[in-house]
């Protein structure tokens, strides 16, 4: 059976199908909302599909943000990995353990809930018994905050070796999108900041309740072999990456006077850093705005 024709809970005892999400979410006055970007996912096969390529393995610890009445959550815990589960509902936080101890007894004790909202959570509160933070996310983000939540996460818990992430499809190809392509703009620059991103496949609306008004993609993440740069040089070509941006018509000489001064010190530091003035934000990588960064605090 393809991902795009949902099945009930019998073809997958231990997860949730469309039967018992519905059952679920009436039992708790849930009505999936806009505002929050609520779609649930209702397929088995879809959520298993995400667990797989996300790489997920027993014993490993995952962050899950807006985890909802549980459907993927379910399939994490089913590999045997721990699941620290951020969510924002105070209704679905205090069901989500519930929920686990009747579909996966034996999981129960994997699960930690965090009620919290998925931009102001932590580190401190994602640390689990040990002292350990998540190494692997695995996510369906809330389509309206998708990108503002997975950079408060990858600059929050640098520890993050990778994972996947189920966002709105434009979203997903402007995040995976590399320099020069029509897609590529700030979350494309700022994301390839802590590592390789990739789209890792595609996912039918019929797997979500309710179906939403548009395509989704999975989005695949690995963390750099090294850091690209420190905290404080993080910070300063992130500033960079938003001046170029704000103004992507304009060429860096122009764009980047916010951040960097007048015309002639605009000049100065992007000829130091190797980078022609003249060229505009999208044919600019990563290691280009570090490298002006760089030779802006030397200069």
């Amino acid at each position: 059976m393809s991902e795009s024709d949902p099945v009930g809970g019998a073809a997958a005892a231990n997860l949730l199908g469309p039967i018992e999400v519905r059952e679920l979410a009436e039992r708790l006055g849930v009505s999936p909302t806009k505002k929050l970007g609520q779609n649930f996912v209702i397929d088995p096969n879809t959520v298993r599909k995400i667990v797989r390529l996300a790489g997920v393995e027993a014993g490993d610890r995952a962050v899950e943000v807006g985890p909802g009445l549980g459907s993927l959550t379910l399939g994490i815990l089913e590999t045997g990995a721990d699941v620290m589960a951020v969510e924002i509902d105070h209704r679905l936080a205090a069901e989500l353990p519930s929920t686990v101890r009747a579909m996966q007894p034996s999981a129960a004790d994997r699960l930690r809930v965090i009620r919290s909202d998925a931009l102001d959570v932590t580190a401190e509160q994602l640390r689990d018994h040990a002292g350990e933070l998540p190494e692997i996310l695995v996510a369906n983000l809330p389509y309206n905050v998708s990108v503002p939540i997975l950079m408060h996460l990858l600059e929050s818990i640098p520890e993050l070796r990778g994972g996947l992430v189920m966002v709105q499809a434009e979203v997903g190809h402007r995040i995976a999108a590399a320099p020069g392509s029509k897609e590529y703009g700030a979350p494309s620059a700022k994301a390839a900041w802590y590592g390789d991103w990739r789209i890792a496949g595609t996912v039918s609306r019929r797997i979500f309740w309710p179906v939403p008004g548009v395509d989704s993609v999975l989005v695949g993440y690995a963390r750099r072999a090294e850091p690209l740069g420190d905290e404080a040089e993080r910070s300063l070509s992130f500033d960079l990456i938003n001046a170029a941006f704000a103004q992507r018509r304009k060429m860096l000489r122009q764009s980047l006077q916010p951040v960097l001064g007048d015309l002639d010190s605009v000049v100065d530091t992007l000829e130091v850093a190797g980078v022609d003035p003249t060229v505009r934000a999208e044919q600019l990588g990563v290691e280009a705005f570090l490298a002006v960064a760089r030779a802006h605090v030397t200069r």
